[in-house]
């Protein structure tokens, strides 16, 4: 953000990047010293549509030169059949809601330039684009930058959704070598003469996942670790278990109380987040997490007041 705002002369430079919800969060800014700090601000997924997403990744490089200038009407020839599409050029002017949003946080003109990365198979094929997040610009005045900035802007955009890609992929890689370390770890415990061993040996079923609180619980005994409910709640959990999720062969939930156990408030804040996988039909191995709570601060648009952070 240092070296693109020391390119452009913009007063604000922000690393916007989306989520797997689709919202969005500054994580990355370089700006004036008399502007108001973005950093680590959170925006709704709305503040962003999804039809200004895919606009992205056709035009990677917006521009407003001044959000409160008057638009001018294209005029064209009556013998055209539909009227002339602006998706593509620089020349369109702003929503008028955008430049209302701009005005109101104080920014007159803007840059926003597209982050992209391979989408993968998530995105459908392999070969896709995924729109990772934006690096924005914003000026406390009228800002109008010439086309070869702009260009070079693009292709320094480029080369960090090139670097953001291998970083990206190094990560997957990690975790896929810790998932394999992990079924090793697995195999060995289950190649233990007894099942208790995992969780009464080292290392032990702790080890998998990081968590708080580890138990199995076989043949109607409970052997926990770390933090964990007591042996009446453990066997409370088990019979909702069954007579919700008899069919499954697993669960994983952030929030007991979220995923529907009618006493989880009797855990308190020791126990909240849980995942369970089922050895037999009424044997399970459990993993606990305590309740963590996050200030996350919001900008734009107020959230809903049923959402949760």
């Amino acid at each position: 953000v240092y070296h693109v705002r020391e390119l452009t002369g913009y007063h604000r430079v922000m690393v916007y990047k989306f989520h797997e919800d689709e919202h969005g969060e500054v994580v990355a800014e370089s700006k004036r010293d008399d502007l108001e700090p973005y950093m680590g601000l959170h925006y709704p997924a709305t503040d962003i549509p999804q039809a200004s997403r895919f606009l992205f990744k056709q035009n990677r490089v917006r521009m407003i030169a001044d959000c409160r200038a008057t638009p001018v009407r294209v005029i064209q020839d009556e013998n055209l059949m539909q009227p002339l599409c602006l998706v593509g050029s620089t020349l369109r002017a702003p929503h008028g809601c955008h430049a209302q949003y701009m005005a109101n946080m104080g920014s007159i003109a803007s840059l926003a330039m597209a982050v992209i990365i391979n989408g993968g198979e998530e995105e459908g094929t392999k070969n896709s684009l995924k729109l990772w997040g934006l690096v924005v610009c914003h000026h406390t005045s009228p800002r109008c930058i010439p086309f070869p900035l702009r260009y070079a802007c693009e292709f320094l955009m480029q080369a960090f959704g090139l670097q953001l890609n291998m970083e990206l992929q190094l990560a997957s890689q990690m975790s896929e070598k810790h998932i394999l370390r992990t079924q090793t770890l697995l195999c060995d415990m289950i190649l233990r003469d007894s099942p208790t061993g995992i969780v009464t040996q080292s290392p032990s079923i702790m080890d998998l996942v990081r968590c708080d609180g580890a138990a199995l619980y076989y043949h109607g005994k409970y052997w926990p670790l770390g933090v964990t409910p007591s042996e009446s709640q453990i066997k409370d959990i088990v019979e909702w278990l069954l007579a919700t999720h008899g069919d499954s062969t697993g669960l994983s939930t952030d929030s007991l109380a979220d995923a529907g156990y009618p006493s989880a408030a009797s855990l308190g804040e020791a126990v909240c987040g849980m995942a369970v996988a089922y050895i037999t039909s009424r044997d399970f191995l459990f993993w606990f997490r305590s309740h963590t709570a996050k200030e996350v601060k919001w900008g734009g648009a107020k959230h809903h007041p049923e959402d949760k952070d």
